[in-house]
């Protein structure tokens, strides 16, 4: 049986995935929410997070490799790229925001899915 990360890994080549990303960056605004070549780099970066994590690279705390998802791979590769930035700007504090957001707005993505079906 595949991994959620080997399964979202796989999602990656469809055009949904493109899509996916865009609302994302769109619906919680991210400063480069309508430049075509970031979304498609943050979708690679998301790729190269989801082939890491289904080789067994732990990416973010609390999530096991094999059960990284796609909102969070997303998520990871921007991260990564924020945290490499080379000088803070009024664009790298909106990228943090946009990190805050998304982590906020959906924090079941960032946890161990094992523990959502606890009662």
């Amino acid at each position: 049986m595949k991994s959620i990360a080997e399964k979202c890994l796989e999602m990656t080549s469809l055009f949904e995935a493109e899509l996916l990303v865009r609302l994302m960056l769109w619906n919680w605004e991210h400063p480069f929410a309508d430049d075509e070549d970031f979304a498609n780099g943050l979708l690679e970066g998301a790729s190269g997070a989801l082939r890491s994590a289904s080789q067994g690279e732990q990416l973010i705390e609390g999530v096991p490799p094999t059960s990284l998802n796609f909102v969070a791979a997303v998520w990871y590769a921007e991260h990564c790229a924020v945290e490499t930035a080379e000088a803070a700007s009024e664009t790298i504090e909106a990228r943090k925001n946009w990190l805050s957001v998304v982590r906020r707005t959906l924090p079941s993505c960032f946890c161990d899915p094992s523990d959502l079906h606890q009662t």
